[in-house]
Formats: structure tokens, sequence, C-alpha cells
């Protein structure tokens, strides 16, 4: 009769350790494919442009108004928005940013430039480096574009940093190329985001909105 108990009892904490076993497999699998939410802090963000011409290349930088990204692992879905204020640019001349802002950008009228993601291709990792690419439409000058650039993430701790690089053929949308006689710039833009914030769940990215 001890036996049988003894039996009966080997056999109920083998079946709680495959059920806690399972429930832990449970908890692990649904932390890994819990969305993920970034906000970006625009005093660790910058954004840089370069603009060539025959004589030298122009520099600058512009501000980052707001930001924040929500992600969908298991889909790959990712929302959102990146938001730049168009008449911050800033190159070291004061009558060219002027001029850029007012009649190439026309910040007046179109105060923002924005970048609404939608899908991204590649997972990003818990933690280490990423490469993904980020597909979704990039608005400036009024006019939404569609755009798919490569991003370089790194997570760790909470904390996560991101680089990107694209061209915009700013000519070929519709605005104003600046070159004179004297002076030809090339009729596109290079532009280099590197963003970095803390990675928190989507609710706090929510309510701190």
């Amino acid at each position: 009769m001890d036996l049988t108990r003894k039996a009966h009892k080997t056999a109920g904490f083998r079946t709680l350790g495959l059920a806690g076993s399972a429930l832990l497999a449970v908890f692990v699998i649904s932390a890994t494919a819990q969305d993920k939410a970034f906000q970006l802090d625009p005093a660790q963000t910058s954004v840089k442009f370069t603009l060539g011409d025959i004589l030298h290349t122009v520099q600058g930088t512009f501000q980052l108004k707001r930001g924040s990204l929500e992600i969908e692992p298991d889909s790959g879905k990712i929302s959102g928005e990146i938001v730049v204020d168009a008449g911050s640019g800033e190159s070291g001349s004061g009558m060219r940013d002027r001029k850029m802002s007012k009649e190439i950008l026309e910040s007046n009228r179109y105060p923002e430039i924005a970048f609404h993601p939608d899908r991204i291709e590649g997972a990003v990792a818990r933690q280490g480096k990423s490469s993904v690419r980020v597909h979704g439409m990039f608005n400036i000058h009024g006019v939404d574009h569609e755009m798919t650039v490569p991003a370089e993430v790194e997570m760790s701790a909470g904390h996560w940093t991101a680089t990107v690089h694209f061209t915009v053929p700013y000519a070929k949308w519709g605005m104003k190329n600046p070159s004179t006689l004297f002076l030809r710039v090339n009729d596109s833009v290079e532009i280099d985001l590197m963003a970095a914030g803390n990675a928190v769940r989507p609710s706090i990215a929510i309510s701190a909105q």
C-alpha cells in the first residue's frame, strides 16, 4: 500500500513538474513575442543631411520634433512616427538656411517632415545588434512617398539605438533645386538618422504621449 501511495506521489510530482515546465515555456514564448515600444529621445537623436555641389559639400542638421514606434514581432507590423521640424535646418550659413526653409521646403506651409512605418523586414533581437529593413511612407513638402530604408538596431537593458541612411531625391519629388549660375548642387540629399531612446511596454508609451 505504501509503495502504491509512493508511486502515485512520484507520478503527481512528475505531472506538476511537466505542467510547470509547460507554463514556463509559454511565459518565455509570450515574453519573447511581446510587442515592443520604442520612444525616441530628442537629446540623443540627430538628423544629418549632406548635399554635394561642384565646389564643396554642404552638411547640416535638422531637429527631431517627436517620435515613437511600436513593433509586433510575430507579424512584423510596425506603427508610429518619426517627425522632424522642417524649419530647423542648420548648415552654418543663415542665408542658405533661410533659403532652404522658405523656398525649398516651404516650412511655413509644410512645417513637418515625417516617416510613418508600417512593416519591418527582419527580426529585432532582444539583446545585441540587428540588421533590418523598414518600409513606410515618407512625407515631405506635403506629399507621401513610399520608401524602404535599412536600419542597424542595437538593444541593451531597455535602451536602444538605431542608425539609418537613405537618399531623398527632392528635385524629382517636385521641390525646387537651389542651383544658380555659379553654384550647382546635386538634385538629391543624403540623410543620416541616428536615433536612441528607451524600450518600454506599449501601454507606457501610449500614456507618455
